[in-house]
């Protein structure tokens, strides 16, 4: 069962000793060792979910002092991130950061994400890969722009990088039980779940881009996402959520009407042109 986003729950403040850091793991042995010690050295409690490796992920990160989940077959990212919340429910965490164990996201960045989180008490705060977007393959942006316009009008607001694996969660979202979807479209259920079920708005806190390139200093394993296969099956997912609110042209110019939350207290990320409606927080 859903957990109320009471104020007094809301209120509490975040810091490194009560947020979890939920890391899903499928054959990341390349970088999985330096994404859990970065985790740690920004929160206490640090649970990787290997899902079905068989690349020794889970031998890369032995003794670093992470709680380490294992499937004994792939099922899946969302199979994934729901044992890792299980497991954050249980040891009493008030929010759950998630990366990916590609080495995609930034351990540093965790702190951001908590202060962005105590600004917006009972919202869900999204890494959204903002910095140095230029990086971003063009066809990975187009899809990441198409996502969020999809997954907007599920939410009933618009949002920023739907498609980033980096966010925290409050308690009262990560908990939410039967939360539907598989793979990737479960992190899309989880904002629309989110704002729909327990009243949760989304804010955006910018981080780098980072992927692979020829020429890079840091290297990355193939991404998991299959662009044309999981967009098309986050959007057929969405477009269900849609019709079931009823009236999709009223959800629709209703999400249009309430712009993405940006926050970027140190106002060191470029204004987004005056047409896009931001709204800007800090």
């Amino acid at each position: 069962m859903a957990e109320p986003l009471t104020a007094a729950r809301a209120a509490v403040r975040l810091h490194r000793g009560n947020v979890a850091v939920v890391i899903p793991a499928l054959n990341e042995a390349l970088r999985i060792h330096d994404v859990v010690r970065d985790a740690l050295a920004h929160c206490d409690h640090v649970i990787v979910v290997d899902d079905g490796s068989d690349d020794g992920t889970a031998d890369c990160i032995a003794g670093l002092g992470a709680t380490v989940l294992r499937h004994p077959r792939r099922l899946g990212k969302g199979a994934a991130l729901r044992s890792g919340f299980a497991q954050a429910r249980r040891i009493g965490a008030q929010a759950v950061a998630t990366m990916d164990g590609d080495g995609q996201h930034a351990g540093a960045d965790i702190p951001r994400l908590v202060d962005a989180a105590n600004r917006h008490p009972g919202c869900v705060i999204v890494g959204a890969r903002l910095r140095k977007r230029a990086a971003q393959p063009v066809y990975r942006r187009i899809g990441n722009d198409f996502g969020d316009w999809g997954i907007a009008w599920g939410c009933g607001f618009r949002v920023v990088d739907s498609q980033s694996g980096q966010r925290l969660y409050p308690r009262a979202v990560y908990a939410l039980d039967q939360v539907p979807g598989e793979g990737f479209v479960f992190e899309a259920q989880m904002l629309i779940s989110a704002a729909r079920r327990a009243g949760a708005r989304v804010v955006a806190v910018p981080i780098e881009t980072r992927y692979a390139s020829a020429d890079g200093p840091v290297q990355f394993r193939k991404s998991h996402f299959r662009l044309f296969r999981d967009l098309w099956n986050i959007t057929s997912h969405v477009v269900r959520q849609v019709w079931a609110h009823g009236d999709v042209v009223a959800e629709y110019r209703r999400c249009r009407a309430r712009p993405p939350v940006i926050d970027d207290p140190d106002g060191q990320f470029a204004a987004l042109p005056a047409s896009t409606g931001v709204e800007r927080a800090g």
